[in-house]
């Protein structure tokens, strides 16, 4: 068995793992503004409402497969670099490591019990 931590840079704490649509959406906010473009006219190229379009970058509304790519067409970006951005963001804020299982057996307690020791390793 093996289990995942994800810690933060540096601390080696583990921390929440962020949602999708909040990093979708910090990555289309950081697009429209980069091409100072305004709510109003990506929400109208993207056939979409302004407070809908403004949920989304904020990371509130989850996001159809649909509208996304309506989104993507809006601001002229391929899907693909999206979601390539999104999981280059999360990978610098977050390190995944591997939690390996390993058991030893020791010689039974005088209780009559088998003594195992499991111990977790971080590779």
């Amino acid at each position: 068995m093996v289990d995942l931590a994800v810690t933060g840079p540096g601390d080696g704490r583990p921390h929440s793992r962020p949602l999708l649509r909040t990093l979708l959406g910090e990555v289309l906010r950081r697009t429209r503004l980069e091409q100072e473009r305004t709510l109003a006219d990506v929400a109208r190229a993207a056939r979409v409402s302004m407070p809908y379009l403004s949920e989304v970058e904020r990371g509130r509304k989850e996001v159809s497969s649909e509208i996304l790519a309506a989104i993507c067409d809006a601001l002229d970006i391929d899907l693909s670099d999206l979601l390539a951005e999104v999981g280059s963001n999360l990978a610098g804020q977050f390190q995944v490591v591997r939690l390996g299982i390993i058991t030893s057996r020791q010689a039974p307690d005088r209780s009559g019990g088998a003594g195992g020791v499991t111990c977790l390793l971080a590779a």
